[in-house]
């Protein structure tokens, strides 16, 4: 551990990319797009369904924040262990990540990182243009779900549309790509501070959950992750001013 900007960032780097502000509308709108192909009532409303559909819910979070654990520290081992090693800590380019599969991918590397990269870009471009979709569909109150025809939902599709062409037309402003998903991640930590103390209120707000509030133990567990990205994000501050 040190003490120091370079540090805090990195951490509140890695933060934002295991709790993304974008994760909390794109679950969300998930669910509810779930719900409205059954054709079912919102869980606080039939709470008789509430019991298998938490427990569907908690699984299949759980199963995913796992894999993505696991998929991140793999990251972070494998860059730790031959980049790092070696003396390389400013990773300014693609190829420069690559080299970090050179000890099992040997001389395929740049071809399995490329790979990687496509198949991470096929799933990363729809879950972030549509999460920009639903929050903004969402904050002008009016409908969008991927569902829905474009004609009947000009502002959610035209939200997906203008933010992947503006990701796609990066490439030619000639910006740093590395750098740019770094201090994009600097800035998911930050944001999200403020979306998981309002998000803790209203799980424990009986009029928006009913009887369905969250429990008290998982209560304490996410105030104490809005305590850590809070506190990580007091630490940049602090070193950065």
């Amino acid at each position: 551990i040190q003490w120091n900007a370079a540090y805090a960032t990195a951490l509140v780097a890695i933060l934002g990319t295991t709790i993304s502000p974008y994760l909390f509308f794109w679950q969300a709108g998930q669910e509810v797009e779930e719900e409205h192909r059954r054709h079912a009532k919102p869980l606080c409303i039939s709470p008789k369904t509430a019991g298998p559909e938490l427990k569907r819910i908690r699984t299949d979070t759980l199963v995913g924040m796992a894999f993505s654990t696991i998929v991140s520290l793999s990251i972070v081992f494998a860059t730790a262990a031959t980049l790092h090693a070696h003396g390389v800590t400013d990773i300014a380019t693609s190829s420069q990540a690559a080299e970090a599969l050179r000890p099992i991918a040997g001389q395929f590397a740049f071809a399995m990182f490329a790979l990687g990269i496509i198949g991470t870009g096929l799933l990363a471009v729809p879950v972030l243009a549509g999460s920009a979709a639903y929050a903004v569909t969402e904050m002008a109150g009016v409908a969008g779900s991927l569902d829905a025809k474009p004609l009947s939902a000009r502002l959610f599709y035209g939200t997906i549309a203008v933010t992947t062409l503006a990701g796609a037309s990066l490439n030619a402003v000639g910006l740093d790509p590395v750098r740019a998903l770094y201090w994009a991640a600097v800035v998911n930590g930050i944001l999200a501070v403020p979306l998981m103390v309002v998000m803790m209120l209203i799980v424990r707000n009986k009029r928006a959950m009913g009887r369905l509030t969250l429990p008290l133990g998982s209560t304490l567990l996410g105030w104490a992750a809005t305590l850590v990205m809070a506190g990580a994000s007091a630490i940049f501050f602090w070193f950065a001013l």
